[in-house]
């Protein structure tokens, strides 16, 4: 059976070894770049089942990149892999792609994340709380324990 082909864009070359390693237990990962118009480019040529992209890098932005991505693929799935821990950047990603995993958060999430959106589902890190929170942009009042 063949395995999901990856593409991982990371500017930091120490992350992007850690990733890869973690990544290639699970998948073939078929390049990787270090900015978003290489993304773009690879991308376009190699077809990759995923895009797992950061978010912060030189030149064009993860998120540009998956947006420009979905316009000509819009079947690819995208996962974000960040250091931001803010929620409107994540629906702001999470807009354009299906996963949203914190860097703090990879080693026990990101397999998982990616199989979600192989499979079609969203995936957040748990730390960011809900899915369906998250993406309501609202925060739900504590209970008051006076029911």
């Amino acid at each position: 059976m063949n395995r999901h082909t990856i593409i991982l864009a990371e500017d930091h070359p120490s992350v992007a070894e850690q990733l890869h390693k973690l990544l290639s237990a699970a998948f073939d990962v078929v390049d990787v770049v270090g900015h978003g118009e290489a993304l773009v480019k690879t991308t376009l040529r190699l077809k990759p089942d995923v895009v797992v992209t950061d978010i912060s890098m030189p030149g064009m932005d993860g998120i540009r990149a998956a947006q420009e991505l979905m316009q000509q693929m819009p079947s690819l799935g995208i996962v974000f892999v960040t250091v931001h821990d803010d929620p409107a950047l994540a629906r702001k990603a999470l807009a354009v792609g299906r996963g949203y995993v914190l860097k703090t958060s990879a080693g026990e999430e990101l397999i998982d994340a990616v199989f979600a959106v192989l499979d079609s589902r969203r995936f957040v890190s748990a730390s960011l709380g809900p899915i369906e929170v998250l993406l309501d942009g609202t925060t739900r009042p504590a209970p008051s324990g006076n029911a």
